[in-house]
């Protein structure tokens, strides 16, 4: 798994990829936070808070994360290394393993510098570090989990198609569903509860309820093992 990990690092910042992911996220980031007017702009928030760059992250995620995974087995499968690599001892699972930790990594290396928003609120607070630090780190956590499911969705989503493009689209519309179609489509309370919105707020408030933990780790196992599953059904 660890050579797999290595590996996916290094292409990804032997190439664009990783620099562009990184550059996207804290431009877009940083312009809809400081520079573009509307709901997501600090000043126009009212509050010494990050709430606003919280409520960004899943949307950016939705498509930084599904350009990251997109490649990670369909250009294996394209270019005929899938089956060498897993002629290899390593089996399925340390295969997908090794992918998504290497995308989930660079997801992390594009979510520290953000750490200067959280230095920039303590310094426009009034007085100053009059901000609720519980609930920033409880954002941070659960933006953690929530790129944890979005890139296992990805990684699935990747091992269905050849076809890059495809994979995107299609860990794209998976995303939203689960993010957002959950919660927006259906009245039902049992489906909302299903929803990752509905469980990022809750983490977001800055409690870890092991049942937003339970679900955020389960989802995440439960498109690993697709993955795992559909890599076996094509030895």
């Amino acid at each position: 798994m660890l050579a797999i990990l290595k590996k996916e690092i290094n292409s990804f910042f032997a190439s664009t990829i990783g620099y562009l992911v990184i550059g996207i996220f804290l431009l877009m980031t940083g312009l809809f936070l400081w520079v573009f007017e509307g709901e997501f702009n600090v000043f126009n928030y009212g509050y010494a808070d990050l709430t606003p760059f919280f409520q960004l992250c899943p949307w950016l995620f939705l498509f930084l994360i599904p350009a990251v995974t997109m490649r990670s087995i369909s250009d294996e499968r394209r270019g005929g290394t899938l089956e060498l690599l897993l002629t290899k001892p390593l089996g399925e699972t340390a295969l997908v393993l090794g992918k998504f930790f290497g995308a989930l990594i660079l997801i992390i290396i594009a979510l520290i510098p953000t750490l200067i928003y959280v230095y920039a609120i303590d310094r426009l607070a009034n007085p100053v570090g009059n901000y609720d630090a519980g609930v920033v780190l409880g954002s941070y956590s659960g933006v953690l989990f929530l790129a944890m499911v979005y890139t296992s969705i990805g990684i699935f989503a990747s091992s269905l198609a050849q076809n890059q493009v495809v994979a995107f689209i299609t860990a794209v519309v998976i995303c939203f569903v689960l993010y957002y179609g959950l919660d927006a489509l259906t009245s039902v309370e049992m489906f909302q509860q299903w929803s990752l919105r509905t469980h990022f707020d809750s983490i977001s408030r800055g409690v870890l309820d092991t049942r937003d933990l339970l679900y955020f780790t389960s989802l995440t196992a439960l498109f690993l093992l697709f993955t795992v599953l559909k890599l076996k059904s094509t030895r």
